[in-house]
């Protein structure tokens, strides 16, 4: 029997999230997230298929020792990386740039291009460098690969790509846009297709990825066409921690008159931001609660995340030229009926019919909320990270 598991990692800073996966169904054999690494209280969830989660908190002092403990979890479920099954380890990677278009094999070359794009993914690739150096080094015989956040959008035209400043000056520091969840998008856009009962590249869709972290974009037979992410992951939508869209002049401003260093201004906009600046909270559930209670800045918080959130809808609507389903996906974009009642409200003109009861059902998998008559099929399509950097890797190295 040819290998067919899978091991997905997702290294963050001090967090290391991961699945084992089973290709030959996309099957969920064990599944975890190691966090507060680096800390006296580190903590370990693992969940294996059919039940019997087990949770260890002790002191995990770095990713090396994460990456071990893990190792250590999947063989007492007998899914060990000394298994002859395992046929790869696929690694979430924030930044590929321009470089890098589709799924890569990892080798000195890959790491050493992925290093050189710190600068502009300075929170994420270098964890997501540590936790690779630190797979390599527990299977050095066994393919790794890197799947990128910012692949799928490498199809957007110049047009889009392009910031309008000086070209010399942008090539030289590599300033364009380049587009974040894109192993989201790419998922879901095909899902969407799916559940239309048509082919990716015969469907249009605007996929909006709205989580604490929030993004959408134009997918034109099955390629990104634009997106609302850029050079890093602040532009585009109002999002939990972030501002999203801003008139660049407010930095100097802030620099100028307020006096504030560059690390403040970055830190204001990156986690100070968004609903949790504009109203203190940057759960929707609790902004929903407020809401009911009459509380007048939840309510504004919420009409400017939708306004934004309605503005790109529109926006891509114009972009693609036809639209043939929306999809919201992602912990708010699944989760909060709300949300996508107002983001689609008012734009019947569009043909977009939502079905309020529909919205209301919750559910698992993907499903159409719009009404039967309605010429845009809206939907939710819940995502799958993990299964598409799992499918990416195995298609690249599986039969190998």
């Amino acid at each position: 029997m040819s290998a067919s598991r899978v091991l997905v990692l997702n290294s963050g800073s001090s967090s290391v999230k991961y699945q084992l996966l089973d290709m030959r169904d996309s099957g969920r054999l064990a599944q975890g997230l190691v966090e507060r690494i680096g800390e006296q209280s580190s903590r370990l969830r693992h969940s294996p298929r059919g039940g019997g989660s087990r949770e260890w908190t002790g002191p995990i002092p770095d990713h090396d020792a994460a990456l071990k403990a893990v190792a250590e979890e999947l063989a007492k479920d007998g899914l060990g990386l000394d298994s002859p099954e395992l046929a790869a380890i696929g690694h979430r990677v924030v930044h590929g740039g321009k470089f890098f278009t589709e799924p890569t094999v990892i080798d000195e070359t890959v790491l050493a291009e992925i290093e050189r794009l710190i600068p502009v993914a300075p929170l994420h690739n270098p964890a997501n460098l540590t936790g690779i150096r630190t797979a390599r080094a527990l299977r050095p015989d066994l393919p790794q690969v890197a799947v990128f956040d910012t692949a799928f959008h490498t199809t957007m035209p110049e047009s889009a790509a392009r910031y309008a400043i000086d070209v010399e000056t942008a090539d030289a520091h590599r300033i364009r846009r380049y587009g974040f969840h894109g192993t989201s998008h790419a998922y879901v856009s095909r899902a969407t297709a799916k559940l239309l009962g048509r082919a990716p590249e015969d469907v249009n869709v605007i996929v909006l990825h709205l989580g604490n972290g929030a993004s959408a974009s134009a997918v034109r037979g099955g390629r990104c066409v634009d997106t609302s992410m850029g050079l890093t992951p602040l532009e585009g939508l109002v999002m939990g921690t972030r501002s999203g869209d801003m008139d660049p002049a407010v930095i100097f401003h802030l620099m100028r008159v307020g006096k504030m260093s560059t690390d403040e201004i970055d830190t204001l906009l990156n986690k100070k931001s968004g609903l949790i600046g504009l109203c203190g909270d940057n759960d929707m559930r609790e902004i929903g609660r407020r809401i009911d209670e009459g509380d007048e800045q939840a309510k504004l918080a919420f009409d400017i995340y939708i306004h934004r959130l309605k503005k790109y809808i529109g926006a891509y609507y114009a972009v693609l030229g036809r639209v043939d389903a929306i999809a919201f996906t992602a912990g708010v974009g699944e989760n909060a009926a709300p949300v996508r009642e107002a983001a689609v409200a008012g734009l019947e003109e569009l043909g977009l019919l939502l079905d309020p009861e529909l919205n209301a059902v919750r559910a698992d998998g993907p499903r159409v909320i719009s009404r039967a008559n309605s010429r845009v099929t809206i939907a939710v399509v819940p995502t799958d990270e993990e299964l598409e950097i799992a499918t990416q890797t195995y298609a690249l190295v599986g039969d190998n």
